[in-house]
């Protein structure tokens, strides 16, 4: 029999070591590869092609839900599962979005990980108890979101590329690390950073942290 490869990302070594050692306690399952950043992720995953990817959603440089949105195009076939503290209806549907077919709670690992990989790798989707009762709920849900919930408006959606930037200025990267970072020259790097400052209505970088919070690019 074919052995599971996974590959597994999360910026805390100490979970990546946990989750290695859940998931190697399954026959024939090896984890192949880790990283500790989005875009670590993605370049490793671009090498060896995981059966099943585990993506921390919040990651420096490249957060879980750009890392899956960049596996999915380098490869439709990509089978990524998220892991994360977070439980909130926008947040679920955001992975929907991204790709993925997974999501599980980190509270919620050490019960349901296993079974969540299995069904994954199975071309399924997984939710926890949890999250599909937040899912239920958003559906059932008649009255307004609130406030902080809304979507963004169409005016402020960002390309890929965009919300990539949008992090890293977030992180408190200057224009000259962004463009190393990206493989940009630094005068396209501070022209993506004056659009995006323009199409938000952003006037300071504390304000471009906010929408960066507000909108699951980087954790508070």
């Amino acid at each position: 029999m074919e052995p599971v490869r996974l590959l597994v990302a999360d910026d805390h070594e100490i979970v990546r070591k946990g989750l290695r050692s859940l998931l190697e306690a399954q026959p024939g399952w090896l984890v192949t590869a880790e990283a500790s950043d989005g875009r670590e992720a993605v370049e490793k995953a671009r090498a060896m092609k995981p059966d099943v990817t585990v993506l921390d959603i919040s990651m420096p440089s490249l957060n879980g839900l750009e890392a899956a949105r960049q596996m999915i195009k380098n490869d439709a076939r990509a089978k990524i599962l998220i892991l994360t503290m977070h439980e909130s209806d926008p947040l679920i549907r955001e992975v929907l979005d991204a790709g993925a077919r997974g999501y599980v709670l980190k509270s919620d690992a050490s019960r349901d990980l296993v079974s969540a990989v299995n069904a994954v790798r199975s071309n399924k989707t997984f939710f926890t108890a949890k999250v599909a009762q937040i899912v239920l709920d958003g559906y059932l849900e008649k009255k307004p979101k609130k406030v902080d919930e809304r979507p963004e408006e169409p005016h402020t959606r960002l390309t890929p590329r965009q919300r990539e930037i949008v992090q890293l200025l977030a992180e408190g990267k200057s224009s000259k690390e962004v463009a190393v970072a990206l493989g940009l020259s630094v005068k396209t790097a501070e022209t993506h950073r004056a659009n995006i400052m323009r199409r938000l209505d952003c006037h300071s970088v504390s304000e471009l942290v906010r929408y960066a919070v507000r909108n699951n690019i980087i954790e508070a």
